[in-house]
């Protein structure tokens, strides 16, 4: 029997479409934090950036790895989707190397959100930890 036929779950295994819609959120996150980076770099540089070919190779990799993370949610979303909802895997050890908590509580089961990030929050807005 593989681990991903197992039909019982304990507490540390999850089924694995709903593992995978997490990471995709988490993905989803991702892209979106990567996407706010490239108006701040515009906002800070002066009018001149736009003119350095090396200013815009940043500005288009940043642009490409916002599509590259959201090519890949939606490459995991398609696979979740079509999967079998009996298969389940077991945690303990994936989750153990995570190293951010929120991210760690999101793929353990702390509850599906669409997003995790604040959408409204200011610039200069921060929580303490």
């Amino acid at each position: 029997m593989t681990p991903f036929q197992r039909i019982e779950t304990t507490a540390t295994e999850e089924t694995l479409p709903a593992i995978l819609l997490r990471i995709v959120s988490e993905l989803h996150d991702v892209a979106y934090l990567i996407e706010r980076i490239e108006p701040q770099l515009l906002d800070i540089s002066d009018a001149d950036i736009l003119a350095s070919p090396e200013a815009m190779k940043v500005v288009q990799g940043i642009d490409l790895a916002v599509q590259k993370t959201r090519g890949i949610a939606e490459f995991i979303d398609t696979i979740a989707g079509t999967m079998p909802e009996g298969w389940t895997v077991d945690l303990a050890t994936a989750l153990s190397l995570v190293k951010l908590t929120e991210m760690q509580r999101a793929l353990g089961g702390g509850g599906f959100h669409a997003h995790s990030q604040p959408m409204a929050k200011a610039a200069g807005d921060f929580d303490f930890f």
